[in-house]
């Protein structure tokens, strides 16, 4: 696959498990992955996974198929040749179509519909392995794209694993893993289902060339802001991700997470009031947006603030009952000093 700045696939594995489906569960959605494996111009192989989303079609990446000489897919040593392709090369989503798959389509869920800090895993198939592997997380981010979001969990995915699927804890399709940021605390970004649903109208093809770059490994200054902030975030250049985010609040006020990294941004710089009403306008647009109250209860712990805890403690409770055990610890160490 192409070496993009920005990484297609994930070097990392993580669980997060709390309520999560139990292994047999998830062996009951094996069914509805399978491995894509494409023949490259240097004559080398690459992989990637698929999720069927119809007795015709296996979504997967783009950018797993780009430019390669031949693509099938594979389960329980079966292997099945394509007959034509649908392809959203910009946004990086496929569909190979089939005669008929013996394999089981996935239930979908519009992916507008999430919530942050609702927990999902990850199935795909990482390198190496021949079986779809499981990683645990939550919601993070839902970032508005072209009618629908794209989606950040915590949910870790790996080498091989693009075009992998995201699912909720009904076991709904609600995205396809796709892409990470740089650095070693990766986010991982899944597109949405509502991109599936549109494909399924567009013509067939047959060649797998193109010269159209995804929206995500763009130059940096042309992707979306929810991109642009990771790395100043990351190296903790609070003055360009001030910058940033400005310019994201500007485009989109209503987004919460574009108020919560100028928050960030504002800490950075030691300017905690400016911080503090930042993460409170993230907090006013989502209510479920923990990390602004995370953000705010440790501001609120080093000023000594006893009622703004237990009024945030009272709001985590019901999204995190961790997180509310730790501002409980924090109230008792305050009344006890």
């Amino acid at each position: 696959m192409k070496n993009y700045f920005l990484l297609a696939i994930a070097t990392l594995y993580v669980s997060n498990a709390n309520a999560q489906p139990g292994i047999v569960e998830i062996l009951a959605l094996n069914d509805s992955l399978v491995q894509v494996s494409v023949e490259l111009p240097n004559g080398n192989t690459g992989s990637g996974s698929g999720v069927v989303v119809s007795k015709e079609y296996v979504a997967t990446n783009c950018h797993v198929l780009a430019n390669a000489k031949g693509a099938s897919i594979s389960k329980y040593r079966d292997s099945h040749r394509p007959i034509a392709l649908k392809a959203d090369w910009k946004h990086d989503l496929c569909l190979l179509k089939f005669d008929g798959l013996p394999f089981k389509p996935v239930a979908m869920r519009d992916s507008l519909n999430l919530q942050y800090e609702e927990e999902v895993f990850s199935l795909g198939y990482p390198v190496g392995n021949n079986v779809p592997q499981p990683s645990f997380g939550y919601v993070k981010g839902s970032y508005p794209l072209d009618d629908s979001v794209i989606i950040r969990t915590n949910a870790a995915f790996g080498l091989g694993s693009s075009g992998g699927a995201l699912f909720d804890q009904q076991f709904n399709l609600i995205g396809i893993t796709s892409f990470k940021s740089p650095g070693s605390q990766g986010y991982f970004y899944s597109l949405p289902v509502e991109w599936i649903k549109r494909l399924f109208d567009a013509p067939d093809i047959i060649s797998l060339n193109t010269n159209d770059i995804p929206f995500w490994a763009l130059p940096l200054e042309q992707r979306p802001y929810f991109m642009q902030i990771v790395i100043p975030y990351q190296n903790h250049e609070w003055a360009s991700l001030k910058e940033i985010a400005q310019a994201w609040t500007g485009q989109e006020p209503r987004s919460a997470d574009a108020w919560y990294f100028l928050g960030l941004a504002e800490e950075g710089e030691s300017r905690i009031t400016q911080a503090k009403e930042n993460f409170t306008k993230a907090q006013q647009l989502n209510t479920r947006h923990l990390d602004a109250m995370i953000a705010l209860s440790k501001i609120a712990y080093t000023q000594s603030d006893l009622s703004a805890l237990e009024q945030l403690k009272a709001q985590i409770l019901p999204i995190s009952q961790l997180q509310a055990e730790v501002i409980a610890e924090k109230i008792s160490d305050l009344k006890n000093h």
